[in-house]
């Protein structure tokens, strides 16, 4: 499918390969603030944030290509699921804003983003909403001129390290989803506070922050009152095949391994790589990957040229490649037999890295709720 790319991506794709090969270094050693910190301004020296802003407040193209973000994702995932992490929250912070942003609002944020001066972090989840974001607590009570913002958001990656939060609130409560509204909060905005530092599987920045009487201008609102939950959807469906490219990085990376080993270890007497069974799990990695390629591609190019069935195709695509990877991840291992297990090593660590995928931004359940209510209406 790299094939069938148009030369913009072939040509982003060759140039990350390479940087990546010789800078970022290989998979993550661990994920404390200052190597997150330290592999974030990496990022945005190589200017990979501005492909998830418009060219007219820093960034690539006129406008965001989720081509583009699938080829970074997938190219950084491989190498390192932490700079995939921090690229894909850069990208969910900055989307809402280049979509549904005021002019004042963009160009106020938008460069800041896009140069990595901010990081941001997109707040929606919450201790007791996860899939059904209509059910969002956090108040946001109109004061004037003003918000006051009152709730808790909790798993919100970069936590404590953004500068920007993209906020969901519900402005109504007894309108459900439709009373939702987004706004822009800025990390320094008295009443706001990183409760709780959080361990993952896989680490990354993420935590719990808690809004407090936390006033901001009314001016700060995204789009128009109650139109949050559409924004939080719009930009999760924007996205959703990205998640995919990043499983379909992660499980690329897993087969080169695989292949490597069954290449370099022998067993009674020769190579892993003569035994049929081997060569069968080999043949199979090798197939779901592409085909998940091909999902994942042919939905990004179906939202960059705006052809229908968006929302369908974004979510085949991370259910079947996040499905997938976490086969071909687990046969790696498998090939690799007890060296597969070892603290640290290269398929230890894809094994906890590609299991969260089938969950954020929807579960593989929920992708396949969307795709069947497409089909069959209701």
């Amino acid at each position: 499918m790299h094939e069938g790319l148009p030369a913009p991506q072939q040509s982003l794709r060759r140039r990350l390969s390479a940087w990546v090969e010789s800078e970022l270094g290989g998979i993550d050693a661990g994920a404390g603030d200052e190597a997150a910190m330290a592999l974030f301004r990496q990022l945005a020296r190589r200017g990979l944030f501005r492909y998830a802003v418009p060219r007219g407040f820093g960034g690539v193209r006129r406008r965001i290509q989720v081509r583009d973000l699938c080829v970074i994702r997938e190219v950084l995932a491989g190498a390192s699921p932490l700079a995939d992490t921090l690229f894909a929250v850069q990208a969910l912070a900055a989307y809402p804003l280049a979509t549904t942003g005021t002019p004042e609002q963009q160009r106020r944020y938008l460069p800041r983003l896009a140069s990595g001066q901010d990081m941001g972090a997109f707040a929606l989840t919450e201790p007791d909403t996860g899939s059904d974001p209509a059910a969002v607590r956090l108040r946001a009570r109109k004061r004037g001129g003003a918000y006051v913002l009152d709730g808790v958001k909790s798993l919100i990656s970069n936590a404590g390290l953004a500068r920007l939060y993209v906020v969901f609130g519900s402005t109504r409560p007894s309108r459900g989803g439709n009373g939702l509204g987004a706004f822009l909060v800025d990390a320094a905005t008295p009443g706001v506070s990183v409760t709780e530092r959080l361990e993952l599987i896989s680490p990354h920045p993420i935590g719990t922050v808690a809004f407090k009487s936390c006033r901001i201008p009314g001016a700060q609102l995204l789009g128009e009152p109650g139109q949050g939950l559409g924004i939080a959807l719009a930009t999760l469906e924007a996205l959703r095949c990205s998640v995919g490219a990043a499983a379909v990085g992660m499980a690329g990376r897993a087969l080169a391994e695989a292949v490597h080993h069954a290449r370099g270890r022998s067993q009674f007497g020769r190579p892993l790589s003569r035994f049929q069974a081997i060569r069968f799990k080999i043949a199979d990695m090798a197939t779901e990957l592409e085909a998940a390629r091909l999902l994942v591609y042919r939905a990004a190019q179906a939202h960059d040229r705006d052809d229908g069935g968006m929302a369908r195709k974004s979510s085949m695509a991370k259910l079947f490649a996040t499905e997938a990877a976490q086969r071909i991840v687990d046969q790696a291992l498998q090939i690799h037999g007890g060296r597969g297990l070892v603290a640290g090593s290269v398929t230890e660590r894809l094994y906890r890295d590609v299991r969260a995928l089938r969950i954020y931004e929807g579960t593989s359940e929920i992708q396949k709720l969307i795709i069947a209510r497409d089909l069959l209406g209701g």
